[in-house]
């Protein structure tokens, strides 16, 4: 009987919720581990189960999940299989007793792992509800940690330990907090609306409770001119990369690219018979498409080679897994160890998701490539305060200098508004006409 046959005896089967999910996750953990197909039936002997609780023991599982590991297996024996052969009743003893021995490694209520992820029970109530409505909102974990900073300084702020405690508050108390990072705390206006767009989803995820008439002074710090480098500078620091960073820096300022943008391009996002580029996990959760570079075709193919051979040693090693989005991991459950969905820039190291707890190779961080920036930028003596969206502004505007139209600079940026876009035809020298200092004109004359 194969493996699929488990799901359908999960469903109809007499266990707590979370066994329910974790029974089926371990299952799917140690039929790779065996490296058994979905379709065929998965062996059950002491060393290959012995073997895999070693491994999990190696990657940071613990007791009371290596223990959970074990009933998995022993359900799969019963309800697929049929059989209690080999018997494990005494792996799973020994566990049970490690456990009872070390208190610690037990989760401290049920909620601790269930389908949103792992959530501290330690976090006040409201916080615990606020992650695992993001998550189940397919919320970035960026975007996760952002929210849950301003909503812990509320929580604390109004001593808020239950939802209930969060449903007597409102308007007035929310008001009251905007007020104070704007007069106080002298915060920035992009500051002031992330922490009332965290404070809406406090209250309308976890209160159900509508805000309205929010009359909080609002922060008056005023936008900054983005900056822009010229194309001589452009070129002069393009030359101060090498391999790898070379290719992204490439990709950021030939088609306009966020860093996380670029980090996050899978396999399957690259089209090179169409030169196109698709960004999918983007920000605001929008897709776009944008120009493939002509450069970066042959560092792409090499790097996606790269990529190919490291997935493969993860496979082999028991791993291989990406990150999917909530949805996507649930509709697509096998898409995950696809060669398709693996990041073009996989970091160097395995490390544990913060959210579901799994050994996970990762896209590489992005602190990685600003470093190697900051390096460049000394090399090519440019005195300016560049980061990686430096190249975003410098492709748009050289975008608009060449007479592009800024509804397409618009499309290839991925921005909502042309308004966002039209921030660029105040850096341009010539914006839509050829503009001449009068000092240059007297001069000339």
């Amino acid at each position: 009987m194969s493996y699929q046959r488990l799901t359908s005896k999960l469903k109809s089967a007499q266990l707590p919720p979370n066994d329910r999910v974790w029974f089926g996750r371990w299952m799917d953990g140690y039929r790779r581990f065996c490296r058994v197909g979905p379709h065929d039936s998965i062996p059950i002997s002491r060393e290959s189960v012995i073997g895999f609780l070693r491994q999990q023991k190696s990657s940071g599982r613990q007791a009371w999940q290596r223990l959970q590991m074990v009933k998995a297996v022993q359900f799969y024996q019963s309800s697929v299989l049929r059989s209690e052969s080999p018997p494990l009743d005494d792996i799973r003893g020994t566990l049970a007793q490690f456990v009872r021995q070390h208190p610690i490694s037990t989760p401290k209520k049920e909620s601790v792992i269930d389908v949103a992820g792992v959530i501290d029970p330690g976090e006040p109530e409201p916080i615990q509800e606020l992650r695992r409505q993001l998550r189940l909102l397919g919320r970035e974990y960026s975007t996760e940690k952002a929210y849950v900073k301003w909503a812990r300084q509320f929580v604390r702020r109004y001593q808020i330990e239950s939802v209930e405690r969060l449903k007597c508050l409102g308007e007035a108390e929310v008001t009251e907090f905007l007020t104070d990072l704007a007069v106080d705390r002298n915060v920035a206006s992009s500051t002031q609306n992330q922490a009332f767009n965290a404070l809406l989803k406090l209250f309308e995820r976890v209160a159900q409770k509508e805000l309205r008439g929010i009359d909080a002074v609002r922060a008056s710090k005023p936008k900054k001119l983005p900056l822009v480098l010229s194309r001589d500078e452009i070129d002069r620091l393009l030359d101060q990369f090498q391999g790898r960073n070379l290719l992204i820096a490439n990709l950021l300022y030939g088609a306009g690219l966020r860093i996380n943008d670029c980090l996050r391009l899978r396999v399957k996002d690259i089209a090179f018979d169409l030169g196109q580029i698709v960004v999918r996990d983007t920000k605001g959760q929008h897709q776009r498409i944008t120009v493939l570079p002509e450069v970066t075709v042959e560092g792409l193919r090499s790097q996606i080679e790269q990529a190919r051979e490291l997935h493969q040693r993860d496979l082999w090693e028991g791993y291989g897994r990406v990150y999917l989005p909530y949805a996507l991991a649930e509709k697509y459950p096998q898409a995950n160890q696809k060669f398709a969905w693996q990041f073009i820039f996989p970091a160097s190291k395995r490390s544990r998701d913060p959210r579901s707890g799994d050994i996970r190779r990762h896209h590489l961080h992005e602190s990685v490539f600003a470093k190697a920036l900051g390096r460049a930028v000394a090399r090519a003596k440019i005195h300016k305060p560049i980061h990686s969206h430096t190249f975003r502004h410098s492709f748009a505007t050289h975008m608009l200098e060449d007479g592009y139209d800024i509804r397409v600079v618009q499309e290839l940026l991925g921005h909502k508004d042309v308004k966002t876009t039209q921030i660029y035809t105040h850096v341009l020298n010539r914006p839509g006409i050829s503009v001449k200092s009068p000092l240059d004109r007297n001069r000339a004359a």
